[in-house]
């Protein structure tokens, strides 16, 4: 008997050929010109508060695509400026997803490596009278911002000198303030049209434990002032960020200036906005602590770890990120581009295998069959990979179909079981429903059919003609599980673009359990294991499976329900 093969990822076809997108076409120019001195070397930067989602691999894909193209490296560093909200717990499962993705970088960064570092870049800057230490509260600096159509008002401490601020920044880092008294801030502009100007604040206090650098220091970088120095240390060349990004970029390149050090070259791309969920973190974190999804990676959550439990394959996500491109503008991409990049590959990577997922299902008695005879019939692994094989199913007297496989009274053009009706059995006999069987209360409880013992599948002699097939399991071989069918997170496309708080959207259905009875193969299943179910979707092994009761976590279905549910409300 051959055994169901195991689904391992495989790396999709090289897609045809395509025109360079935007960030590419950059590169290829600076090669050509010789700048950097022919290097290409990106970096991925996350900031370990939280876990990663389906936006962030669209940009390890790029960052590390990019790299991978032209003969380059790319660094994973962790831009651990706030300690505050950060975790050892995030760093690890941001490693464990890169390399799920199909990657490995080249260096490991934080930029807690370089705090020693930016200290002294801020000293310099304090000493070329660029910066100042200010005691106004966050209100007071807040409103001395002013408006992006009204300058701002500077502050009474700008005018402090070089040695003061030394002074007072020298005693900030000692401990020697309580958290919230003092920040320093770049002597910049408090007139300039771009806001992130108006004199930014480079460092604020706080009395916080790092998850690295531990009690060493109770002062830290703001992002806006460590990201582009930390790139610059890295001497990484090409700096690709969000288009959030693109009204910090003079900033940063104000700092490398007048810093005088290697002069990184930032490039927004548009990022990844996806229908019927969120991208954002907050409110991902919302998710998870006020319970409305079981952790980060439930099956639900955009996260990368919560589409793996789900069961998409790193192919898929690299396939999807290939086919979404790189835009320099923000669009929102459809869902259902994600799911058909997971159907194409299970279509043809994965065993379809018999399970009847119905909390009731139907018990049908074939009366002409022999009691306690036991025959094994030969399925196909799958008819897209001839390579794959057949196996054996156990196939006897009585055997469970779904309910909806039953009408007592069917619509012309019904091709499933009715009363007088027949129908194939997938990979077995030709059964015609001779009587249904009820209950007290009227329900139906077993249907009574007859086979015909020449229909066998691979060799039907009996000259009937039928045009439906489904799908069975043998009731004293079914295997019970449990089946968690997934689907949209949101009931709304663009959640921004609605009114209220986007938790007011949350699918009601996004979640529904139910019972199902599997054919006795996949008892030898393990977690991540990927399956067809027969005419219902594709599954896959969950964690929270065990030798007693396996867990099943549906995927995506056959075909995009979805768009005609929608259509119909």
């Amino acid at each position: 008997m051959s055994e169901i093969p195991n689904n391992t990822d495989i790396r999709t076809p090289a897609p045809a050929e395509r025109s360079l997108n935007f960030v590419e076409q950059i590169v290829e120019e600076d090669l050509a010109t010789g700048k950097n001195g022919g290097r290409v070397h990106t970096r991925f930067p996350p900031e370990p508060n939280g876990y990663l989602h389906i936006g962030h691999a669209k940009s390890i894909c790029l960052n590390f695509g990019l790299a991978d193209k032209y003969g380059g490296k790319t660094n994973l560093r962790f831009d651990d400026t706030n300690p505050v909200t950060e975790d050892t717990e995030y760093v690890e499962s941001i490693k464990a997803d890169v390399r799920w993705l199909g990657f490995e970088w080249e260096n490991e960064f934080y930029a807690s490596d370089y705090f020693d570092q930016l200290y002294e870049f801020a000293e310099k800057l304090i000493r070329k009278g660029l910066a100042y230490v200010d005691d106004s509260t966050a209100e007071e600096i807040a409103a001395q911002k002013g408006t992006p159509t009204e300058p701002g008002k500077e502050s009474p401490y700008r005018s402090r000198s070089v040695e003061e601020n030394l002074d007072l920044f020298r005693r900030m880092k000692a401990g020697e303030f309580p958290d919230g008294a003092k920040v320093l801030r770049a002597k910049i502009d408090m007139a300039a049209p771009n806001m992130h100007f108006r004199d930014p604040i480079m460092y604020r206090i706080k009395h916080a434990h790092h998850h690295r650098t531990g009690d060493k220091w109770c002062i830290y970088p703001m992002y806006d002032f460590a990201h582009g120095q930390s790139d610059s240390i890295e001497q990484i060349t090409h700096s690709l960020c969000t288009l959030e990004f693109e009204v910090h970029r003079p900033l940063y390149d104000w700092y490398i200036q007048q810093l005088e050090i290697f002069p990184s070259r930032q490039i927004e791309f548009a990022r990844l906005n996806l229908t019927y969920t969120v991208m954002s973190k907050r409110k991902l974190l919302q998710l998870v602590n006020e319970g409305h999804v079981r952790g980060w990676d439930d099956p639900r959550m955009p996260t990368i770890a919560g589409i793996r439990r789900r069961g998409f394959t790193p192919a898929s996500i690299r396939d999807f990120a290939d086919r979404i491109g790189i835009a320099k503008r923000d669009n929102l991409i459809d869902v259902g581009l994600l799911e058909f990049c997971i159907r194409e590959e299970l279509n043809k990577t994965t065993a379809r295998v018999m399970a009847v997922v119905d909390e009731k299902p139907l018990r049908v008695v074939l009366t002409n069959y022999p009691v306690g005879q036991v025959d094994e019939v030969s399925i196909e692994n799958n008819p897209e990979d001839p390579s794959s094989g057949h196996r054996s199913v156990p196939f006897s007297r009585e055997v469970y179909i779904e309910r909806d496989d039953f009408m007592e009274n069917p619509p012309k053009k019904y091709f499933r079981l009715s009363p007088g009706g027949m129908v194939r059995l997938k990979g077995a006999y030709i059964i015609k429903c001779e009587e249904v069987v009820k209950d007290n209360a009227g329900e139906i409880i077993e249907l009574r059919c007859t086979y015909i013992p020449e229909s066998r599948s691979g060799s039907d002699t009996s000259g009937i003609n039928v045009k439906g097939t489904i799908h069975w399991v043998s009731v004293a071989h079914a295997v019970e599980a449990e089946v968690r069918l997934y689907d949209r997170l949101l009931t709304v496309e663009d959640p921004s673009a609605e009114e209220g708080d986007f938790k007011n959207f949350i699918n009601p259905n996004s979640l529904e359990i139910v019972r199902a009875y599997v054919e006795p193969t996949l008892k030898a299943a393990k977690t991540g294991d990927r399956f067809q179910f027969i005419r219902k979707g594709y599954f896959c092994i969950d964690p929270d499976s065990t030798d007693e009761k396996l867990v099943f976590n549906r995927t995506v279905t056959l075909k995009d329900t979805w768009a005609k549910e929608q259509k119909k409300a």
